[in-house]
């Protein structure tokens, strides 16, 4: 028989994405609304290890949905993995009276948190929030809508000053070991090639890519890189490649680097944290645990951790297809 659960903890962890405040407080709205007690931890497991914490309510999280960052703080904790640093963290829960746990973050999250419920019997709930989108069992993870906004704007504008200049530019986003934030804005902004890790296409069809792009009369051109991309060591060696290989085009840089995983989420973005948040809390209140929510075909559903953990969420090869027909 599952344990009465009176006590919701709930946590941001890994890197940060536009959309964990109103997760967080959709976590805290949905515990007041069932009478349940909610403790937000700080800075994500290592919060957990030192006890710093703070008791949330419907009125605590006011304001917050608009709001980009996480006001719980974020984190990666080496102590966390640790029997030692799990066994403080356990303590801690059972001293503030944490029954259960919401855990946002990405894989290194529910790692942590399938771990630590084994251990310790302590029910967890997973909701994916990573601007990379590179979680198995969910169509979207919350961030990564506002992240492909964020990038859109930032080609387009690139693009204004690459046109007016005849110059190539390499965009680098963020991807280190999926590249479907580059696949997608790169088909939203018309980029002239897409370079990804799932697809290692090469230095000798980049180059004559861009030859053919230029005999079809293009003055100037877009390669939106992801920045686990295998063709080169990083993407201003791929830069002075095609300076030494191709005279035509003055060949520029741009990494957009962390302003991707900041500014205010998306509508999309702060609906997918709410149901999936609400979905978290009442899964705990059913005596569901160590599951993970996502949203596929529109639905939220639960799914376990191993599947997000162990499976791949593959990149859409129609869109690899689209890519090369329009920038032709």
């Amino acid at each position: 028989m599952a344990k009465e659960i009176r006590t919701i903890g709930v946590m941001t962890s890994g890197g940060d994405a536009p959309g964990m405040n109103a997760a967080i407080r959709a976590v805290a709205r949905a515990c007041a609304y069932y009478n349940v007690k909610c403790i937000g931890f700080y800075r994500g497991y290592q919060g957990m290890i030192e006890g710093d914490y703070c008791i949330m309510n419907a009125r605590s999280v006011r304001n917050i949905i608009s709001r980009g960052g996480t006001i719980l703080k974020s984190a990666r904790s080496k102590e966390f993995r640790t029997p030692e640093g799990r066994q403080k963290a356990a303590n801690h829960l059972k001293e503030a009276g944490v029954d259960a746990m919401v855990l946002i973050g990405g894989d290194g999250t529910f790692k942590g948190g399938e771990i630590f419920s084994k251990e310790f019997d302590i029910p967890v709930i997973g909701v994916p929030g990573t601007i990379d989108n590179d979680i198995a069992g969910t169509n979207f993870t919350i961030g990564y809508d506002t992240a492909l906004n964020t990038v859109i704007g930032a080609i387009d504008k690139i693009r204004d000053t690459a046109s007016s200049h005849d110059r190539l530019f390499f965009i680098e986003v963020m991807g280190r070991d999926a590249g479907f934030i580059a696949l997608n804005t790169g088909v939203g902004a018309g980029a002239e090639e897409i370079l990804i890790p799932e697809e290692d296409l090469g230095l000798d069809r980049l180059l004559e890519s861009l030859k053919r792009s230029k005999r079809s009369g293009k003055s100037s051109s877009i390669v939106v890189v992801s920045e686990g991309d295998k063709i080169g060591k990083n993407v201003y060696e791929l830069a002075d490649y095609v300076t030494e290989n191709l005279q035509d085009y003055e060949v520029k840089v741009t990494v957009l680097g962390h302003m991707q995983r900041g500014g205010s989420p998306t509508c999309f973005d702060r609906t997918l944290a709410s149901r999936l948040c609400v979905k978290a809390v009442e899964l705990l209140l059913d005596g569901e645990k160590n599951v993970m929510v996502g949203i596929l075909n529109n639905q939220i559903v639960a799914s376990s951790f191993d599947k997000g953990l162990k499976e791949v969420h593959e990149i859409n090869k129609e869109l690899l297809r689209i890519s090369d027909i329009l920038s032709t």
